[in-house]
């Protein structure tokens, strides 16, 4: 048949022209299948919010493009389809029969299919922005053939939904971007062992993080400042020291060192008249950013660690509202034995140290007219834990001051 048409004539032009342009729009629609489907909607919305200059142009130009993908991937099949099943036709006019079939085959499958896929491989972020608005008019032509198909596709197969990286993933994923791991990554390792702290952060609970109680320093309520003791609590260098009543493993409230400046251990002040704070009481099992929320509300900067002999498991907020409910009560029974008291001498105002900071009121243990608090009998503290055990946890590093000796919180 190709011998029916001049080698030179308009109409053997025509077709030439046709049959590369079919070649090369076949291409660009086998290039956008493989370019513009690879990318994941999440990978462009990060590049949009933080990519370079020239990124975020070009996915602020893809993402309406290949927000809906099914319809996408239909409107790219359609025209690739088309232009290969029309190839054939145009060359059957030029070569013969045999030499049309091996022509078309070695056309389609290099420089329709291996060569387009290639380049948009590697810059398809690039070919995508620049065809967006061939393909956004491609979509609107299509859109009567494609659009139903796609619709089976969402029914059958779902909307495809972003992917989102799990937190094990996640961690390994951050891990090769470490300039340590050799992948041209820009992270340093305190860098990515902090974000690997806080990935690993809420698997972790109170008990992987606490100072057990044996090995805790702590003070008895119904003991004396003393030289002795004052010279024991600087010496441990805390800010915040437990206080126990009867036994060390109840602990009922902290003190705070910089409180006991103005103490003069000549006058052996009893602990009862300094000022006491509350302390949080948290199961072993609680996560350890439950705890730091906990510690960020300014309360308490350190907490006892309590295990529960029942299978159930407690949680503080339910034991602390007993206990706030329990010393209210108690307060209001105080002052309503006060008011009847009218011909009594009115009492001394409280010294300054034992004076609540605003805003913290319910913080303070009021031990002359409050009693001690008492806890459940199924409840055993097993250990105290701080701000600075939970921070140690998220940086994986320990944390040394002027007074610390380098403890390993995993390998004691």
């Amino acid at each position: 048949m190709g011998a029916d048409i001049p080698c030179c004539g308009t109409e053997f032009v025509l077709y030439v022209f046709a049959s590369l342009g079919l070649v090369l729009f076949a291409g660009l629609m086998a290039g956008l299948t493989l370019g513009l489907m690879s990318l994941g909607l999440v990978d462009l919305e990060v590049l949009i919010k933080s990519g370079r200059p020239q990124d975020r142009k070009h996915a602020a130009k893809i993402y309406p493009v290949v927000k809906n993908q099914h319809l996408l991937l239909c409107t790219l099949l359609i025209g690739n389809s088309l232009a290969m099943e029309s190839l054939p036709i145009f060359l059957d006019k030029l070569l013969p029969p045999w030499a049309a079939i091996l022509l078309s085959v070695t056309l389609i499958l290099l420089f329709a299919e291996i060569m387009p896929q290639a380049i948009c491989t590697r810059y398809g972020l690039t070919v995508g922005a620049a065809v967006a608005p061939l393909v956004q008019l491609l979509l609107w032509l299509f859109f009567p053939i494609a659009y139903p198909i796609s619709k089976v596709l969402d029914w059958m197969l779902g909307k495809g939904h972003a992917a989102l990286l799990r937190r094990a993933e996640l961690k390994t994923f951050v891990d090769f971007h470490g300039n340590e791991a050799g992948k041209g990554g820009d992270l340093t390792h305190d860098e990515t062992t902090i974000i690997a702290g806080a990935l690993e952060l809420t698997e972790k609970t109170a008990k992987d993080a606490m100072t057990p109680i044996s090995k805790a320093f702590s003070i008895d309520l119904d003991g004396t400042l003393s030289l002795e003791t004052l010279n024991a609590i600087m010496t441990m260098g805390h800010s915040r020291v437990p206080v126990y009543c009867g036994k060390p493993t109840n602990i009922v409230g902290i003190i705070l060192v910089k409180n006991l400046l103005t103490v003069d251990p000549v006058d052996a002040v009893p602990l009862r008249k300094m000022m006491i704070r509350k302390v949080p009481r948290v199961s072993e099992d609680m996560p350890l950013y439950d705890i730091l929320n906990e510690f960020q509300k300014g309360h308490s900067h350190i907490a006892v660690v309590y295990k529960s002999l029942n299978a159930t498991k407690e949680f503080t907020k339910k034991t602390n509202d007993a206990t706030q409910n329990m010393t209210s009560k108690t307060r209001s029974h105080v002052a309503d034995r006060t008011d009847g008291n009218e011909n009594k001498k009115s009492p001394v105002a409280a010294p300054a140290f034992k004076k609540r900071h605003r805003g913290c009121s319910f913080c303070i243990l009021d031990i002359e007219n409050t009693p001690i608090p008492e806890f459940p009998p199924n409840e055993v503290v097993v250990g105290v834990i701080s701000m600075e055990d939970v921070i140690e946890e998220l940086l994986q590093e320990e944390i040394l001051d002027e007074t610390d000796e380098y403890v390993n919180i995993h390998n004691r």
